[in-house]
C-alpha cells in the first residue's frame, strides 16, 4: 500500500507539473504582454448588432496560426518525416504572435475575456498536442524512419495527404467537423510494412483520440450556438453587375456613405475581398470597425510597419501581421509590392 502511495503521489506530481508547465505561456502573455495605447474614438455607421468586437481581427489570428501549423507541417512530411518539422517553433510562433497581438490589441480596445479565454483554451491545447507529437516523432517514430530507410512507405504517402486536406479543409469549417476516423481507417489499407503498420497505430490513435474530443466540441459548440458565418460592410465604387454575380453577397440597403451588403467570413471573405478591390471598390467599415489585419508572405524576414513576423516552416520564407485602416484596405490589396496576400482577417 505504501508503494502504490507513493507512486500515486508521484503522478499527482508530475500531472501538477505538466499543469504548470502548459500554464506558464499564459502567465507570460498575461503578465509580460500587456495591452498598449488606447483606441481612437469612432462611430460606427452600421447598428451595434451587426458591429464585432475591432481586437477580435487580432485575436482571430491565433486560431490561424494552428491552421497554418498544420499547413506547414503537411509542406514539411509532403518530401519529410514528422521529426524533420520543428514541433516547438510552431508552439513558440503561437505565444510569440499572441504576445505580440496582445500588446496591439490597446490600440483597438482591449481583448474581452471571452476571448482570452478561447485563445488560451486552444493554445494550451495546440501546445498539448504537437508537445506530445514531437515526443513520439522525434524519438520512435524517428527510429522507425532509420528502419525503414530514406524510400517512404505508402502510409507516409497517405499521411501527407491527410495533413494537407486537412489544412485545407480548416480555412473555411471548424476542425471539429473533420472525419478523423475515415483517416485512421484509410492508414489500415496502405501497406503491410513495418512503418505502414507504425503510422497506422500511431496516426491512429491520434485520430482516434481526436475524433471523440471532436465529438465533445461539436456538442458543446451546439449548445452555444456557433460563430456568425456572415458580416456586413460599408462599400463604394462596386462596378454596375458585380453584385448580381455573385450570390454570396447580400445587398442588404444604398445608404449616403455606400452599399451595405452582407458576405461570408473566413477565406471566402479574403477571396471575395480581393475580388471587389481588384473591380475598383473601396470600403468604408467592416463589421464596424475602420481598422482591419491581414497576414502577407515574403521573402524577407521583416516588413516594415508589421506587427510581427514569422518563418513559415516548409516553405523558405515569412509571413507578417499587417494592420491598416479599413479605408485603405482596398488599395493595398490593389498594390501590395512584393508581398503575397495569404488571408485578411475579420472579427
Amino acid at each position: 500500500m505504501r508503494r502504490v502511495l507513493r507512486w500515486l503521489g508521484r503522478g499527482v506530481l508530475g500531472l501538477l507539473l505538466l499543469v504548470l508547465l502548459l500554464l506558464s505561456p499564459v502567465a507570460y502573455v498575461e503578465t509580460a504582454c500587456r495591452p498598449q495605447g488606447e483606441a481612437a474614438p469612432y462611430a460606427s455607421i452600421l447598428p451595434d448588432a451587426d458591429r464585432r468586437p475591432e481586437s477580435r481581427t487580432l485575436m482571430t489570428y491565433p486560431e490561424w496560426h494552428i491552421v497554418h501549423a498544420y499547413d506547414d507541417y503537411a509542406r514539411v512530411i509532403r518530401n519529410g518525416d514528422p521529426q524533420d518539422y520543428g514541433f516547438l517553433r510552431g508552439i513558440g510562433g503561437f505565444w510569440s504572435s499572441l504576445c505580440a497581438l496582445s500588446r496591439a490589441s490597446g490600440a483597438y480596445g482591449g481583448v474581452d475575456g471571452g476571448t482570452k479565454q478561447m485563445v488560451y483554451v486552444i493554445g494550451t491545447s495546440f501546445t498539448l498536442e504537437l508537445a506530445l507529437k514531437a515526443a513520439y516523432e522525434e524519438t520512435l517514430g524517428r527510429a522507425v524512419t532509420w528502419i525503414r530507410g530514406p524510400t517512404h512507405a505508402a502510409a507516409d504517402a497517405i499521411s501527407a495527404r491527410q495533413a494537407a486536406d486537412y489544412a485545407t479543409f480548416l480555412r473555411q469549417t471548424p476542425w471539429y467537423r473533420w472525419d478523423f476516423r475515415r483517416d485512421a481507417a484509410e492508414l489500415q489499407t496502405a501497406g503491410d510494412s513495418f512503418r505502414d503498420r507504425e503510422r497506422a497505430m500511431a496516426l491512429g490513435l491520434e485520430y482516434r483520440a481526436k475524433a471523440a474530443y471532436a465529438k465533445a466540441i461539436e456538442a458543446a459548440v451546439a449548445n452555444v450556438g456557433p460563430d456568425a458565418l456572415r458580416l456586413k460592410m460599408v462599400v463604394t465604387g462596386l462596378p454596375d453587375g458585380f453584385l448580381a454575380a455573385r450570390p454570396d453577397i447580400t445587398l442588404i440597403e444604398t445608404r449616403p456613405e455606400g452599399m451595405v451588403i452582407e458576405t461570408p467570413r473566413y477565406a471566402a471573405l479574403t477571396r471575395l475581398l480581393v475580388d471587389m478591390a481588384e473591380a475598383g471598390a473601396d470600403f468604408v467599415e467592416i463589421a464596424g470597425n475602420d481598422d482591419i489585419m491581414f497576414t502577407a508572405t515574403s521573402d524577407q524576414p521583416e516588413q516594415p510597419g508589421a506587427l510581427t513576423s514569422m518563418a513559415r516552416q516548409g516553405y523558405g520564407d515569412y509571413r507578417h501581421l499587417i494592420a491598416v485602416k479599413v479605408a485603405d484596405l482596398a488599395a493595398r490589396l490593389r498594390d501590395l509590392g512584393p508581398l503575397k496576400l495569404e488571408h485578411i482577417h475579420d472579427y
